[in-house]
């Protein structure tokens, strides 16, 4: 049962993680207030499953559109601001939502506020079950990356990242690829913080606060921005690590500071980005083995000739 609750941790920072790196790692939009959407999905959730009487399957994608709703609106305000004053900007939404949460009496206010357990088939959702919701997201969410990646609109937010000026100069709009990547970003951090709430089956605001922001950014950071493969092992990497190092657990935020500030000296690729050690070792490694694989074909086809 411990592995399973782990599992499932690990795979709702995936899903925050993924989610971020479609804002950040493929347009190259400094966000530092993730978490912000995190929450609101999850308010949303709970909302409409404990106040407005929905069900929790229908709760999902009411959390998946309010949230890129808000984040688009959030977005349209941010479009005058860019690089480390929009990263400021994002900071700012983070505490501005957070003080709603926690100062607003219809949300529980400072006591928080309980979610029901959802239902499946007439009965409570075991933590297997939640484990299979997270597992068949991320695949569909990778998916969605994936498709962003080889489309006109993955080549457009490239080209944003790379170098704005250029690439408005070549007529890509580049204000309306900003709001697409805001959009789909928040929306699916809303949809995480759906299944969290429900999960949890109970939400206080500092769940939502500025310091899981920048847990979500250094498993991004340290696993690769821009790459699936990238945000996916550093969210693993990251969320594994309070469970193997529970002796600085103390000291998590200061750990993750720390590796942050080596990974932007050091390797700002990441372990896994496209032109990290990581990857730049394994793709030599793949091409020696195609080499030797191939050696021996022709071998082979010599003996039997």
């Amino acid at each position: 049962m411990y592995e399973i609750v782990v599992s499932i941790n690990i795979g709702i920072f995936i899903l925050l993680s993924l989610s971020l790196n479609i804002i950040t790692g493929y347009t190259g939009q400094p966000s530092l207030g993730h978490a912000a959407f995190f929450g609101i999905g999850a308010y949303t959730a709970a909302v409409a499953t404990g106040k407005m009487g929905m069900s929790f399957w229908m709760a999902l994608p009411a959390a998946f559109v309010i949230t890129g709703l808000v984040g688009t609106l959030l977005g349209l305000a941010s479009l005058r601001v860019k690089e480390d004053f929009l990263a400021i900007t994002t900071i700012g939404i983070n505490f501005v939502m957070v003080a709603i949460f926690h100062y607003t009496p219809y949300l529980g206010a400072s006591f928080g506020m309980p979610v029901n357990k959802p239902l499946l088939a007439g009965k409570e959702m075991s933590n297997y079950h939640f484990l299979a919701l997270v597992i068949i997201l991320i695949v569909l969410v990778c998916l969605l990356s994936r498709r962003i990646e080889r489309s006109w609109i993955g080549l457009a937010l490239g080209g944003i990242r790379n170098n704005e000026e250029a690439a408005a100069s070549v007529g890509i709009d580049v204000n309306r690829f900003k709001i697409i990547a805001f959009t789909i970003g928040t929306a699916i951090a809303g949809l995480t913080g759906a299944v969290y709430a429900h999960y949890m089956t109970f939400i206080y605001s500092s769940d939502f606060a500025f310091l899981t922001s920048i847990t979500i950014l250094s498993m991004l950071v340290v696993g690769g921005m821009g790459t699936i493969r990238g945000a996916i092992a550093g969210a693993v990497i990251l969320g594994l690590a309070p469970e193997l190092f529970r002796f600085i657990s103390d000291y998590r935020m200061l750990v993750y500071g720390s590796i942050l500030v080596l990974m932007m000296r050091f390797q700002p690729q990441g372990l896994l980005g496209n032109d990290s050690f990581v990857w730049t070792g394994i793709k030599r490694l793949r091409r020696l083995r195609a080499a030797g694989d191939s050696v021996m074909e022709r071998g082979t086809g010599h003996g039997k000739g």
